[in-house]
């Protein structure tokens, strides 16, 4: 199957739970929004409060769609007993978790190894590989409660081959996909699949921070590249895990 012209039906995601982080801004919100359009009760992730309510405005504007949630915290200070609350909170309210989206994320500076900030570069690792691990930690549970649960981890080109100057960012990625195989290979016999998603080229604020004189045009929007997003989330990807996969 080619996923990323993965065509589905109009309730593909249908009674299907789904909490995205970063669901805010850029692809989050866009995967957010057309998740809940098929039919997916949401769980908006953020740390920005009014962001969110604007993005649960919308969800809550479509007739098809279920009211979402919203679990606000910021995955930079967040601690062990914030992501307690947090799964204690969703476990009591919903009881399950069918999809779980990391695809929060900060991108750093562009700098050498040689010149790299030591303190911003534990930001980026604690953000986008320690926050990613500790929240599928205490979702583990719900998920496993769910009958065709799919955990989501969001990569990089280069989270596969090392490029200068892409710092912290980039070694985050590298690790991501050692953490989305290590988790996949520890359920290999059971329900849970685990893979990553390269989203590729997008119109985001974060590839506008990477590459600010590029051409925005010629980007593909967020709602251009969900395809390979649904397909991953839905049934027909039952069986598929340790995979990872470029939406463009």
């Amino acid at each position: 199957m080619d996923h990323r012209n993965y065509t589905y039906a109009d309730d593909v995601l249908r009674d299907r739970i789904i909490l995205v982080t970063g669901a805010s801004d850029g692809i989050g919100r866009a995967l957010a929004v057309h998740a809940a359009s098929l039919g997916a009760q949401m769980i908006l992730h953020g740390r920005n409060v009014r962001k969110l309510e604007k993005v649960y405005d919308e969800i809550d504007s479509l007739t098809s769609a279920p009211r979402p949630s919203i679990a606000v915290m910021d995955l930079a200070s967040a601690d062990a007993n914030s992501y307690e609350t947090l799964a204690e909170s969703l476990s009591e309210e919903f009881g399950r978790l069918d999809g779980l989206v990391h695809n929060a994320g900060i991108l750093g500076e562009r700098y050498s190894i040689e010149q790299y900030d030591a303190t911003l570069w534990q930001e980026v690792m604690h953000v986008n590989v320690t926050a990613a691990f500790a929240l599928t930690q205490v979702c583990l549970p719900m998920l496993k409660a769910a009958s065709d649960p799919s955990v989501l981890f969001t990569s990089s080109g280069v989270g596969k081959i090392g490029k200068a100057f892409w710092g912290a960012y980039a070694v985050s990625k590298f690790a991501t996909e050692g953490l989305s195989q290590v988790l996949a290979s520890e359920h290999d016999h059971e329900k849970l699949r685990v893979n990553c998603i390269n989203p590729g080229a997008t119109r985001t604020a974060m590839r506008l921070a990477a590459y600010p004189a590029e051409d925005r045009d010629k980007l593909k929007r967020p709602e251009d590249i969900l395809a390979t997003y649904i397909y991953l989330l839905g049934p027909d990807s039952k069986g598929v895990s340790g995979e990872s996969l470029d939406a463009q």
